[in-house]
This record gives C-alpha cells, structure tokens and sequence, in this order.
C-alpha cells in the first residue's frame, strides 16, 4: 500500500518534462525497487524491535532494550531513506539541472546523525544505570531472542547492501552498513547475559556503553562518506581517468580533470589534447568516443564534459599528464 502511494505521488509531484518515455520506465523502476527494498526492511526491523524491547524490559536486561531501540531506530532510518529515494528519483529540472540525487546523500546524512543520538541515548542510560544498580533477570529464552534476531539480522542486511550495489543507491548502502552494526550489538549482548546468569550484573550497562561507541563509530562512518558528495570532493583519480582516456586514439593529452558527485551519480570535466587542425566534425566525435569510454569503465559516471583544445595552445594549468 505504501509502496503504490509513494509510486503515485512520485508521478504526481515530478518536475519538470522527461526526455523519453524509457526515461520514465527505467527512473520508476529504478525509484520502485528502491522503495520496495526500504519497506521491507522497513517491516523486519520493526519486529525485531520489539520483539527485543519487550522481552528485554520484561527481564529488566538494560542491553537487550539499548539494541531494541538501535532495532527501532534502523525503522526511522529506512523511512528516512524513503523519502530520500522519493525525491532523489526526480529527474533533472529548470532549478535542479543536475537532478536530485543530492537528496538521497542528505536522507544518509540524516540517519546519521539520528544514529548518533540514539547512540548518546543510549550511553547516558547506561551511566545512569552504573548509579542505580539493578539485577536483571536472564532465562534461556532471553538467549534465544538474541540468537535469532541475529540471524534475521544478518540476511536482511546481506539482502539489502546487495541490492544497494546493484541499484547503486547510497540509502542503501549506509542503511545496511547501520543493520551490520546491529550484528555486532546483539553479539555484544549475548556475553552481556552470558556474565549476567554467572552473576556479574555490572557486565550489563559497561556491555551498554561499548554499544554506544559502536553507535557512533557507524554514524562518524556514514557522515564521512556522505560528506564527499556534499562537499563535492573528488571521486576518482585524475591520473586513473587520464591512462584511460590516452588509450583512445587521436587522444593527444588530457588535464584539468574534475570529479564530484555521490554513488551512482558522479560528473566528470575535462581538458582533452586533440591534433591542431582536426575538423569539428572529428573532434565532436573523440568526445563522443571518450564520453563513452569513461561510462563503461565507471558504471557510477552519469556525465562528462569534454573541453577540447589544440596541441599548439599550451595550458597554463595542468595536473594530468598531456603530450603535445
């Protein structure tokens, strides 16, 4: 139901014309699969949630309710995320003539730094906890909620880091590096019950804390990655794009290369060395030539522009190996 809505209102609030009607379909597909990813796991981590939750403050184990709420936050993350991918699915327009895939990067921003509150959430609670002393109560069913929330836990994020690097989609991808943290969490709260049952109830909000930190260890990693596409630093190489590029024939040097721009989404602009005297006509097409290159070589490239120069003129710049 969710899934139609969100199709529905996509349609409805686009900007802008389409190029093509195969534009719309692979752009509706592309934005479909995406949402229908979120919405699962959407579902899964919500039971997982509470199903940890519950029984964790029905037996007072303060780390079992800290990775039910980091279970429950990964469900505010995916709709985040979906209404990230909403809009990010828009295709280029007047105001916005380089589309929107920004907006995903900034749904991953924001899932970050919600995982870091929760991660702050989590650690006072655990500090409080250390003033307060409590003797949670641990039975076996409290082992078997862990072990097999982690087991869903683990195919879900396997599931979705898949099909993020199939869609090369960045919601994706931080989404399932956060449920891959949760992994880690619930291992940690299986020594937690572990040392609690041996009667080392202290074990419980020191296993709490280490929680925290591994919280904010996976929020500093996705603001870290997001930050690259919003400070447009550079995605690849210049010397690599270069090589490449000066295996193509009547390629007579390239400097001046820029890359910006997030997973799935990256612009290339360069300088491109051709022989004085070569018709426009020919030079038009190396661009075409190099254009293409570039794109089957780094499926994650959606633009190029190519400035082409004479051997004859001399740049007064040059930070990629040229020939002249």
């Amino acid at each position: 139901m969710i899934f139609f809505a969100l199709s529905f209102f996509q349609l409805l609030y686009r900007q802008g014309p389409y190029n093509s009607i195969t534009e719309v379909s692979d752009l509706l597909q592309k934005f479909q699969k995406i949402q229908r990813v979120l919405i699962y796991i959407l579902i899964i981590n919500i039971v997982i949630s509470l199903a940890k939750i519950i029984y964790g403050t029905f037996t007072g184990a303060l780390s079992m309710i800290a990775d039910g709420y980091h279970s429950l936050f990964d469900g505010c993350s995916n709709i985040i995320g979906l209404a990230g991918s909403f809009i990010a699915a828009r295709p280029p327009d007047k105001d916005h003539p380089y589309g929107h895939q920004k907006y995903e990067t900034i749904a991953s921003f924001f899932i970050a730094l919600l995982l870091i509150f929760v991660g702050v959430e989590i650690f006072q609670n655990a500090f409080n906890s250390f003033l307060s002393p409590h003797k949670p109560e641990v039975t076996t069913m409290s082992f078997l909620v862990v072990i097999g929330t982690i087991g869903v836990t683990y195919l879900s994020a396997q599931y979705e880091h898949r099909q993020g690097q199939y869609l090369r989609s960045q919601v994706l991808i931080a989404d399932s590096m956060h449920m891959r943290s949760d992994i880690y969490i619930s291992f940690s709260v299986i020594v937690s019950l572990a040392a609690m049952k041996l009667g080392f109830s202290l074990i419980d909000p020191i296993v709490a804390l280490i929680i925290s930190f591994i919280i904010f260890k996976a929020g500093y990693r996705i603001i870290k990655e997001t930050s690259r596409s919003l400070l447009d630093m550079s995605r690849i190489e210049e010397k690599e794009i270069c090589e490449l590029v000066m295996k193509i024939d009547k390629v007579k040097g390239c400097h001046r290369i820029r890359t910006r721009g997030s997973m799935g989404d990256i612009k290339v602009d360069m300088h491109l060395l051709v022989q004085s005297g070569m018709s426009l006509e020919d030079a038009h097409i190396l661009s075409h030539k190099v254009s293409k290159k570039l794109r089957e070589e780094y499926r994650d490239i959606s633009d190029v522009v190519v400035h082409l120069e004479p051997t004859l003129q001399q740049p007064q710049e040059s930070n990629s190996k040229k020939t002249s």
